[in-house]
């Protein structure tokens, strides 16, 4: 079930709000794990075993590592590490080992993978390891660790949610009014993202990236890589804003998981704005651990190195994805090698511009199904080359008024406008002199993005599979 669905929109979410705020505040936390359970099981059918076999193994080895004494407690640790990472490996690395290694038959027969199966490992994998060093309390109710690793705002798409970051509101949490107004109003915005936004990029950058290499032109290649660009960062971030909005309606404070990567002036600050939660976690979890940039420049390039090459596994079993990862490495240890400093005596459009290059070469990479699709690509984009083709897949076929006009308000959006004119317009008292204004604007976009919601067959959330 998505966000954007009608389903989830006037049905299950009407209901779960309805039942949530009706019933006990002691039955709280069990009517949202039952809910998130049914959320998850709608479409995933069986794997909700899968999650609820995650629960436990996970409520088990927590309690073991909270018993265990000396080398014991390290041993612990690293059986839930294990398993957790097993568990991932199994269900979405297998058919990519099978085959690479030949085993064509296996690969084909490898088991599918279930949804949302990395976010919830590593909210696991944060447990436990803080549980290891005293940073959390064990959780000995398995209906509060069972609602945090369940929990259906950011089950399937984050953000990715620390055990530290909900732990006492899992026990006592209530929502305010000025709660529930900003959680609806933050989930009415990334709403609007996803319908408005994210998927018509996506229908252009789709149709593109389906055009043979022959019957690519500079323009549309493009126009196709631009388009996925966005697309990519409004529907997640969209995905999140209405997570992040749903936690706060029950009582939950959700960490924010972009800051208008886009306006980023090198690869160090994208990864500080994209995707937070995962570029922390890594952070927090990987790097620090390999010893982070404590042990020499050396070992601190091969520790970034080593941090990417995950990130870039950990989105999906492909070749291209490792690629991916590995070329953000690489522009990450050159700017700590030099290119940073050269980059500071450059204007701040050149630097900008650096930015959105490499993040644009990135993205060809990490859309392409193979990397002889990316090449086709990069050889339209840079080389120029035109294909035999190109006259029957002209760039007026993809950019009418309407995809202009897409482009025009996600380039908007992309700047951060909305927080400079609301800092503009907000007085010394703190109440903004456009409150008549923000209403409508809110209720203009509820009722645009549920028309759009009502009148569209493409809506996919691109992280669902990762």
């Amino acid at each position: 079930m998505v966000f954007s669905n009608p389903v989830f929109l006037f049905l299950f979410l009407p209901a779960t709000l309805l039942a949530y705020f009706l019933c006990p505040k002691a039955l709280r936390n069990l009517l949202l794990l039952g809910a998130s359970l049914f959320f998850y099981a709608w479409g995933e059918e069986l794997f909700v075993l899968v999650l609820i076999g995650s629960i436990a193994l996970n409520y088990v080895a927590g309690l073991v590592i909270d018993r265990a004494r000396g080398p014991h407690r390290l041993w612990a640790l690293w059986g839930g590490i294990a398993a957790n990472l097993g568990l991932l490996g199994y269900y979405k690395y297998a058919g990519f080992f099978f085959e690479n290694i030949g085993l064509l038959e296996a690969a084909k027969n490898a088991p599918a993978l279930p949804i949302g199966i990395s976010f919830f490992t590593f909210q696991a994998l944060s447990y436990l390891v803080d549980l290891y060093y005293d940073r959390v309390h064990v959780q000995k109710s398995p209906l509060k660790l069972a609602l945090y690793i369940s929990l259906f705002p950011q089950l399937i798409a984050g953000p990715i949610v620390r055990y530290s970051e909900v732990e006492a509101a899992l026990s006592d949490r209530k929502t305010t009014r000025s709660d529930f107004s900003e959680g609806v109003h933050q989930f009415v915005r990334g709403l609007a993202k996803k319908t408005l936004v994210a998927d018509p990029m996506g229908l252009v950058a789709d149709q593109i990236y389906a055009i043979p290499a022959a019957g690519l032109s500079p323009e549309t290649a493009w126009l196709g890589a631009i388009c996925y660009a966005f697309q990519l960062y409004f529907d997640f971030s969209a995905y999140s804003d209405m997570a992040i909005g749903l936690g706060r309606i029950f009582g939950f404070r959700f960490p924010k998981n972009f800051d208008y990567p886009y306006t980023a002036q090198s690869v160090t600050e994208f990864w500080r704005r994209w995707h937070m939660t995962l570029s922390f976690w890594f952070r927090d979890y990987l790097y620090i651990p390999l010893g982070g940039n404590r042990t020499g420049a050396g070992r601190t390039y091969l520790n970034l190195w080593i941090v990417f090459l995950a990130t870039g596994i950990w989105h999906g079993a492909a070749w291209t994805f490792v690629a991916w990862g590995a070329f953000h490495g690489l522009f990450l240890i050159l700017e700590r090698l030099g290119l940073a400093r050269a980059l500071g005596y450059c204007p701040r459009p050149v630097r900008h511009a650096y930015l959105l290059i490499v993040v644009l070469i990135g993205w060809v990479m990490f859309r392409s199904e193979t990397f002889a699709q990316s090449w086709s690509l990069y050889q339209s984009m840079f080389l120029m080359e035109r294909g035999a083709m190109a006259n029957n897949y002209p760039i007026e076929r993809y950019l009418d008024l309407y995809t202009c006009l897409i482009l025009a308000l996600a380039t908007v959006l992309s700047i951060g406008l909305r927080p400079w004119l609301r800092a503009k317009w907000t007085t010394k008292e703190g109440e903004t002199s456009v409150m008549i204004g923000r209403e409508v604007y809110f209720w203009t976009l509820l009722i645009v993005s549920l028309i759009s919601v009502g009148a569209a067959s493409y809506s996919p959330f691109i992280y669902f599979r990762f």
